[in-house]
This record gives structure tokens, sequence and C-alpha cells, in this order.
């Protein structure tokens, strides 16, 4: 697949999947501070690894990723509806722990930065 074509359904897919996530899946226990950080395609299109990043403890993080894999059919149904494309991936999601890493590098290097002064 061409790569500007990828690009492109990578950000269609990240941006329904948002307002998929965020307005039809309608469990409890799901929180709602779920942000899509990335979204990986394999060059066939049959596959899509969705990165998460979820605010609160690590219990309503590892449940939350829980809920979202297990309505996986249900979200894929709905994104196929949204999407132009022949192949609806199959999705995958996963926490992203980027964003908690570069939390705490930065308020290590703040802290460096405190005590050489």
């Amino acid at each position: 697949m061409k790569s500007k074509r990828k690009n492109r359904l990578k950000q269609d897919i990240k941006r329904y999947l948002s307002g998929i996530i965020h307005n039809d899946v309608k469990d409890p226990r799901m929180n709602e501070h779920v942000s899509i950080t990335e979204v990986m395609i394999t060059d066939d299109m049959h596959f899509a690894k969705v990165y998460i990043s979820i605010i609160g403890s690590e219990k309503n993080k590892t449940e939350t990723v829980e809920i979202l894999n297990k309505a996986k059919g249900y979200i894929r149904k709905e994104l196929s509806s949204k999407l132009t494309t022949r192949i609806t991936p199959e999705l995958n999601f996963y926490l992203d722990g980027s964003i908690e890493n570069s939390i705490r590098i930065n308020e290590l290097l703040k802290g460096l930065k405190n005590n050489q002064e």
C-alpha cells in the first residue's frame, strides 16, 4: 500500500475509533479518559494495532483495555460502516505507556536541574 494512502487511512481509523469508543461503547466500567495515540496497519490491511493512553489507576487501565478487546467485534462493525475501504482491519488494543514514561522522565530531569542549582 502506498505510504500517503496508508497514512490517510490510519488518521481516518484513529478519528472514527475515537468517536466510536466515546459515543457507542456503553460499558459502565470503562474509563472515559481514553485517547488513541497511534494506529499501525499491516500492508495488506487485515490487522491493526491500536495504542491507547488512559488516565487512571493501573487496574482501571487494564480493565479498559480488556473491555475494548472484548468489544472489538462491535467496534470493527461500526468502523466498517464509516470507512470507504473494501477491507476493515481486525483490531487489537494495546496500552501505550509512552506518555507516562515521558512525564516521569521530565520530572526526573526537573529534579536533577533543581539539585544542580
